[in-house]
């Protein structure tokens, strides 16, 4: 299984119902994030980078065989094709759960962001409706449930490690996934309580981390330091005096 199997998902009402709130929240995340190149990766056929004013926006296909529609350049996300610190936002819609070496996909983002730079990365919640609706399923599920689901705090710390500070991560599709529009209609109103009664529980979530800049220390003026020593000198003097 692959990506590929995932972007004829979509269509669905189970898919339409997580692409709405996937969308909406990522608009929100890159519009204020500013540059000259934005990557997304994988899912061509939906835009997640149409909120973003970036010059340079470009959509590369997941696709090892095939080409994915809607892409301007096809890759491998654990080998991409660009130069190191070269890229300022890259967009990473459920990529990793259908990439043979997520951990190798990145360390291949963290190699090509700049300093400073945006990565935004989409998934299902395993500890979730949806992530019991796949444990259910087994290995023999369909798609979207035959996916490695990676869960906020797994992928925190694979960021850190990497260097990658997380800033945001939202949850939501907290309705149950019902196969019928209908049914997905009639669970709505848990959109609204979800995110009060069990904050952490979406279905699916969005992970905006920042990469960190190497070697940045606080420079602080002589005159402070010298101040801070003379503090410290009355401080030891005070303390002599009292003993």
């Amino acid at each position: 299984m692959s990506i590929t199997h995932l972007a004829q998902w979509l269509p669905t009402p189970r898919g339409q119902y997580l692409l709405t709130w996937e969308q909406d929240r990522v608009d929100r995340v890159v519009a204020d994030i500013f540059g000259f190149n934005a990557l997304q990766i994988g899912l061509c056929g939906q835009d997640f980078l149409r909120a973003n004013r970036m010059p340079h926006r470009i959509l590369g296909g997941a696709c090892n065989h095939t080409d994915e529609p809607g892409a301007s350049v096809q890759l491998l996300a654990e080998e991409l094709p660009f130069a190191s610190q070269s890229l300022d936002l890259v967009v990473l819609p459920h990529v990793l759960e259908f990439a043979s070496s997520p951990h190798q996909v990145l360390r291949e983002l963290e190699r090509v962001l700049v300093p400073g730079g945006h990565l935004v990365i989409t998934g299902f919640n395993p500890f979730s409706m949806w992530g019991l609706r796949r444990a259910l399923a087994g290995h023999m599920g369909e798609i979207p449930w035959r996916g490695q689901y990676l869960s906020v705090s797994r992928l925190k710390d694979w960021l850190g490690l990497l260097g990658c500070e997380p800033r945001i991560s939202a949850f939501g599709c907290y309705a149950p996934p019902a196969s019928s529009a209908e049914w997905l209609r009639r669970w709505s109103f848990m959109d609204s309580v979800g995110p009060r009664l069990w904050p952490f529980m979406g279905g699916a979530y969005v992970l905006h981390a920042v990469k960190r800049v190497p070697g940045m220390r606080l420079i602080t003026p002589k005159w402070r330091e010298q101040k801070a020593r003379k503090k410290g000198l009355v401080a030891v003097t005070q303390k002599d005096r009292g003993a």
